[in-house]
């Protein structure tokens, strides 16, 4: 048995509330919702998959993006929640050795981008708005840091984990490349009506930061598009509804799922052959702008 789920600050949570509950003591496997996608994932019997795409061949699915809604029923839990977390919290709250009812919460908050206006501004201020910048999610060889991060907040106080040396120093790490981060979204950015589009093809490494700053540099838009070029010859969008101006109707998990990606109402990425992307980015940039219900 093994936890299968990708690595964004949910699916670390997901996973330290797993293998407490279910007392899984076996390597984690970190993949891609794209990976999932599109078949490239070796799932096994006993796998518990969260946080990502349906498999047939696992044992349970905890899930909650729109796009992955099932079409039969599942061994599992699914239903449109804040985070996935929240309901593998829900499902075993009396299999716990620690009160992580704080953590969750949290996890809440930062998946569903609950945030204040100073949490965007000053991460920094604020624990685990800062600790879930520390997990970007691009690297494979980050999986030493995600495994370190899990056994921290399984056997840590929120204190004791801010203050672990590797925490500590991609803390600091983090503010630094948001500095940056602002710096690039000032330059590539521009507005198209109500959608902001950040271009970053053109940059390699694409600059990578916090992903809610967009909103308050561009406070007239009410949906962000972001465009990366990725290894593999591939293109990466995500799309996410402003959180300081929510005019956005368009479901944005539903309209990605047209796109070979998927999401939630409010948030959602799609992964495909890099020839696709100036189509693809044309598309999605008319569907927001008109602004219509999906």
């Amino acid at each position: 048995m093994r936890v299968v789920t990708r690595p964004d600050f949910d699916g670390v949570v997901c996973t330290v509330l797993l293998m407490d509950a279910l007392d899984i003591d076996q390597p984690v496997l970190w993949v891609q919702p794209s990976d999932m996608q599109h078949g490239r994932v070796d799932v096994k019997k006993g796998d518990i998959i969260a946080n990502l795409p349906f498999h047939e061949r696992c044992s349970l699915w905890f899930d909650h993006h729109y796009s992955n809604q099932p079409e039969a029923p599942i061994k599992g839990v699914f239903k449109i929640a804040p985070s996935a977390a929240g309901i593998i919290f829900e499902t075993y709250h009396d299999k716990f050795d620690r009160d992580y009812a704080e953590l969750v919460h949290q996890t809440d908050r930062i998946d569903s981008a609950d945030l204040t206006l100073d949490e965007i501004l000053h991460p920094q201020n604020h624990p685990f708005v800062l600790l879930s910048m520390t997990i970007t999610g691009h690297d494979p060889e980050e999986s030493r840091y995600w495994n370190h991060l899990v056994t921290l907040l399984r056997t840590r106080s929120p204190d004791q984990v801010m203050g672990d040396p590797q925490v500590k120093q991609r803390c600091r790490q983090v503010v630094a490349d948001n500095a940056d981060y602002e710096q690039a979204l000032k330059k590539h950015t521009i507005l198209t009506g109500p959608v902001s589009v950040t271009d970053f093809r053109e940059l390699d490494p694409a600059p990578d930061g916090n992903r809610f700053l967009v909103y308050s540099l561009f406070p007239d838009c009410t949906v962000n598009v972001k465009i990366v070029y990725c290894e593999n010859d591939q293109a990466s969008i995500k799309v996410g509804h402003s959180i300081l101006n929510r005019r956005c109707k368009v479901n944005v998990g539903k309209m990605l799922s047209a796109f070979e990606g998927g999401g939630h109402p409010g948030a959602g990425a799609c992964r495909f052959a890099r020839y696709k992307a100036a189509d693809y980015l044309e598309r999605i940039i008319k569907i927001l702008v008109k602004n219509e219900p999906q």
